[in-house]
């Protein structure tokens, strides 16, 4: 498996993220790496989309920023020269992957049927999307897949959410899961980075089965408690109450 996509298996969630004006990309990318996700899929269908690329790998150089929506070889070589270190297609265009394969940037194209993963397999690709994974019957759907091509792992993009988060990654041929919960546009659009930040803590202890119900310590003051419980949601990513 490419050394990207291995990588991916180690984050477990790709944040697919629509940014419609360029000077969004910057503090978006702190809230993901602060929320503990230092990844994200740019779709390439918005005019802002290479710029946002190149402000976010400028910023954050460790961040694994990658160009999603890319259908043509034109898009890739602006991606790629915009410091997209990956590529992620809705469709499979072999035109498109053995083009990324001869420039050595790792794609991942997306599939819905057998006769998509065999296009994948003849072009010695290891890893396919699965898109949109909801409505082309979700996670049975890849396991239906997943058993007759038993060399195939899957990241499933399309209707995943924190509710169906778990059930997807426990499955062993799932490397990730593309999802855009954590970075709804219309936080994008206000501004409101800090709740970005949050959903992204909430989404990666969803995938680490993390949950805190209740803690007592004894605190002098309500000011202390405050203090304490802060340095905690800080810590650990939980939610303050």
């Amino acid at each position: 498996m490419n050394p990207i996509l291995e990588q991916f298996q180690k984050l477990g969630i790709i944040p697919v993220v629509v940014i419609d004006d360029a000077k969004d990309a910057v503090p978006l990318a702190k809230a993901l790496c602060e929320g503990g996700l230092p990844v994200a899929e740019v779709t390439f269908r918005t005019d802002a989309a290479e710029e946002a690329i190149r402000l976010m790998s400028e910023a954050y150089p460790e961040m694994l920023v990658g160009a999603g929506t890319v259908l043509t070889t034109e898009q890739v070589d602006r991606a790629v020269a915009a410091g997209s270190k990956f590529i992620v297609s809705p469709g499979l265009n072999p035109k498109v992957v053995k083009y990324c394969q001869e420039k050595n940037v790792p794609i991942t194209p997306g599939t819905a049927r057998p006769t998509d993963i065999e296009m994948a397999l003849e072009l010695g690709l290891d890893v396919v999307k699965f898109f949109p994974a909801e409505q082309n019957g979700g996670l049975a759907m890849i396991k239906a897949m997943a058993a007759p091509y038993t060399k195939v792992k899957f990241m499933p993009t399309g209707g995943i959410n924190a509710k169906n988060l778990k059930s997807y990654l426990d499955f062993d041929k799932i490397i990730a899961c593309g999802g855009s919960w954590m970075v709804p546009k219309d936080l994008v659009a206000a501004g409101d980075f800090e709740a970005i930040k949050n959903l992204t803590r909430e989404a990666v202890n969803t995938m680490l089965g993390f949950e805190l119900r209740h803690i007592g310590i004894n605190a002098n003051s309500e000011d202390e408690a405050d203090g304490v419980a802060g340095s905690f949601e800080k810590l650990f990513g939980f939610t303050k109450k």
